[in-house]
């Protein structure tokens, strides 16, 4: 795999995939976070999230999804006007394709930083969306916190305006939705949704119908899968991050035996 090192802090190119990271500065836990941003955000707004996780212990990394960021192929203007013209043409196959980057950015941290633990994956909104779906991608994913997100890409309910997806992202959603493919998460990943209990936009329902269709994997671990809904509409807040933090760590504590 190629990487890059450029003259930015903490910042290499994975292949196409532009990566920054934080790292502790005292002892390490072996473990890996990665940690992504919402629709229209970037890696460099999560400094300070991943400067958090870093002080607890893990080597924490970022990357810009598809078409975000260093990534972005148009003006932000142009950008944000097509995703309000048709939504899940484009932003599906956005969810999909930076899930499954998951893998090649794991090997790389692996490899870079000699990592011997778990990872952790969670985010923000479409981050966690991501997250969520990664995990049921790559087993090496032990745990994941996902925050204002969902498992339900159609999102039945929410106050965005109808929308239609063309082939090419419905094929992105058959391959990649998490509540359509439940049989994905037979490995009981740890799973933490923290969302907003208001919140029109991304429907907090999503959670409980995934955690309904995947419950015979948890039969045996209930305590694997955690639903918290604050009082907030579509917001993250430090209560999330604060929870999402306190998930990765408490199961990097239990995943010591799981390799990258």
């Amino acid at each position: 795999m190629d990487a890059i090192e450029t003259n930015k802090r903490n910042h290499e190119r994975v292949d196409h995939i532009p990566v920054i990271w934080e790292e502790p500065n005292g002892e390490r836990n072996g473990h890996l976070v990665i940690w992504l941003p919402g629709l229209t955000g970037d890696k460099e707004g999560l400094r300070p999230h991943l400067r958090m996780f870093a002080d607890a212990g893990f080597v924490a990394v970022s990357y810009d999804p598809y078409e975000h960021g260093e990534r972005m192929r148009e003006s932000r203007d142009l950008f944000v006007g097509k995703l309000r013209s048709n939504k899940r043409r484009y932003f599906w196959p956005m969810i999909a394709m930076t899930a499954e980057e998951y893998p090649r950015v794991i090997d790389w941290a692996a490899e870079r930083f000699g990592l011997t633990g778990g990872v952790m994956a969670g985010g923000i909104s479409m981050g966690g969306d991501i997250a969520l779906a990664a995990a049921g991608l790559d087993k090496r994913i032990t745990a994941v916190a996902a925050c204002i997100s969902t498992p339900d890409w159609l999102r039945p309910g929410t106050d965005e305006e109808e929308s239609r997806p063309d082939t090419y992202a419905w094929n992105c959603y058959h391959r990649c939705n998490p509540l359509t493919n439940a049989g994905k998460y037979e490995h009981a990943p740890a799973i933490r949704f923290l969302n907003g209990a208001n919140d029109g936009h991304v429907p907090p329902d999503g959670a409980h119908k995934f955690k309904a269709a995947v419950s015979d994997h948890y039969a045996a671990c209930p305590e694997r899968f955690e639903i918290t809904e604050f009082d907030a509409a579509h917001q993250f807040t430090d209560e999330m991050l604060n929870g999402a933090l306190d998930w990765f760590v408490r199961h990097a504590a239990m995943s010591g035996s799981e390799k990258l």
